[in-house]
């Protein structure tokens, strides 16, 4: 049995940002959990490209019948993509994160919470947000912070709105696991928007509600109010937008990991003081999520090696000493277009082949 649960692993650590192996093996008890034998051993054969199950069964010289009726119990476990168009439907692979973990929130329990405390402190923490690729980028809370500025429409948030016509909040994964294993920071749940065809897909499998586009734009102001940083996927045409805090957020606590958070998570914005304006009120302090700011001599400084430029100490400066700035041209990030090439991209970083062997 544990053998094909390791070859499973193998295979998820091809796609995304890795699944990496354990002395303990708790990732293989996460796998346990998630996937029966069969379901493990075809998940080791699909790609990462949509396939009808017809195309599947032919592929890898499978039953048509068991293979459809295998695929479609793994979508509705949230372990496959499903999408249908028509009367077509198609399959595909998802990696750990983001995809499979983010899709047991409905039925997460705390023994799985447990276990990811253990992975992700042993492993999975380390590599989350640790290539030239990030899984996950930062945007400002708000267009007027950087309003001197010309802003891409892929980093104002309320623009990337306008670019859907379905809307979904779901609850946050990474909060549910934390509070499930009693390390929960209390804010609120509900903060994860899904849009256009990830709003269909949560809402199809039961997770989330339908909101209106009102409702999103209510959720990131509320966001913004509550400290919790906006963390779209990592693509020019979004389709998540994250509320996440330095608690709880897989992405922000690995991002803490590294040597210099603000490289890995490529922010094209930076936050600075204005020593003349600020008196040392420490609010700044509460509401970074990186650690990245401190008062030395009543004055807030910013670390920018640690500073991803979110605009949370900005928007609640009492004395308006804080402010986001642009990067250099030379500097600024241009995120890949879509989700496929940011999952090729880390593949390539990574050495590793999408395509099963």
């Amino acid at each position: 049995m544990q053998a094909v649960y390791e070859r499973l692993r193998k295979r998820m650590d091809d796609l995304g940002t890795g699944f990496p192996a354990t002395d303990s093996g708790v990732e293989l008890r996460i796998l346990q959990r998630l996937f029966s034998e069969e379901e493990a051993d075809l998940f080791t054969r699909l790609a990462p490209l949509l396939e009808t199950a017809d195309e599947v069964a032919r592929r890898i010289d499978a039953e048509p019948d068991q293979t459809k009726r295998t695929l479609e119990k793994m979508a509705g476990k949230g372990l496959l993509l499903r999408y249908q168009k028509g009367d077509t439907v198609k399959f595909a692979t998802m990696p750990y994160i983001a995809g499979i973990f983010d899709l047991q929130v409905e039925r997460m329990d705390e023994a799985l919470a447990l276990d990811m405390d253990e992975y992700y402190d042993t492993a999975l923490g380390r590599t989350a947000q640790s290539f030239k690729t990030p899984l996950f980028r930062t945007i400002p809370v708000q267009r007027q912070l950087v309003a001197q500025w010309p802003i891409a429409p892929y980093e104002d948030a309320l623009c990337i709105l306008d670019h859907h016509k379905a809307f979904a909040v779901v609850p946050c994964a990474c909060r549910t696991w934390r509070t499930l294993s009693g390390k929960g920071c209390g804010k609120p749940v509900e903060t994860c928007l899904q849009l256009g065809a990830n709003a269909h897909h949560f809402l199809s499998m039961g997770i989330g509600r339908s909101i209106t586009k009102a409702d999103a734009a209510k959720i990131l102001n509320q966001n913004e109010e509550i400290g919790l940083v906006l963390q779209p996927f990592n693509t020019q045409k979004v389709g998540t937008i994250c509320g996440c805090c330095g608690n709880c957020c897989g992405m922000l606590r690995s991002l803490k990991m590294q040597p210099v958070p603000a490289a890995a998570v490529q922010s094209n914005y930076f936050a600075e003081v204005d020593g003349e304006a600020c008196n040392g009120c420490e609010t700044c302090l509460e509401r970074c999520q990186m650690e990245a700011i401190e008062v030395v001599d009543e004055i807030a400084t910013v670390n920018l090696d640690r500073c991803i430029g979110c605009g949370l100490c900005v928007t609640d400066c009492p004395t308006e000493a804080m402010q986001l700035v642009k990067k250099p041209e030379t500097d600024l990030y241009d995120p890949p277009k879509t989700i496929a090439e940011t999952y090729m991209r880390l593949a390539m970083e990574r050495g590793r082949n999408l395509m099963p062997s």
